[in-house]
């Protein structure tokens, strides 16, 4: 199960514009149930059953969960809220420029905590 959201990840960034941000390693790696994208050894993006969730600062969080459909990432029913990301919502995940502009915004953050 963990190969499909792998295979669908890598398949995503093959479509993102990341250009400017050649100085930062990007892995893809298996993750629980889903897949994971790391910046320089800091994980920052996940795509599980749970959704595509992006670890953003608080500002671009809060901004993203006052439209609906962002929703606080929880990988479990009953397990805690992960604070530092957001599960986007299907018309994110349509908008390439809105997408490639997050994402971004993920990858430069992990890579300042590395």
């Amino acid at each position: 199960m963990a190969t499909k959201y792998l295979n669908q990840l890598e398949s995503l960034f093959q479509k993102v514009e990341l250009a400017g941000i050649d100085n930062i390693k990007l892995e893809f790696k298996h993750f629980f149930s889903g897949a994971a994208v790391y910046a320089n050894g800091k994980i920052c993006i996940t795509l599980t059953p749970a959704g595509f969730a992006l670890k953003l600062s608080k500002p671009d969080i809060d901004s993203l969960l006052e439209s609906e459909g962002n929703k606080r990432l929880r990988y479990f029913p009953k397990s805690p809220v992960k604070k530092d990301y957001v599960v986007l919502s299907d018309s994110i995940l349509n908008n390439a420029n809105s997408l490639d502009s997050l994402i971004r915004k993920s990858i430069e953050l992990a890579a300042e905590q590395s």
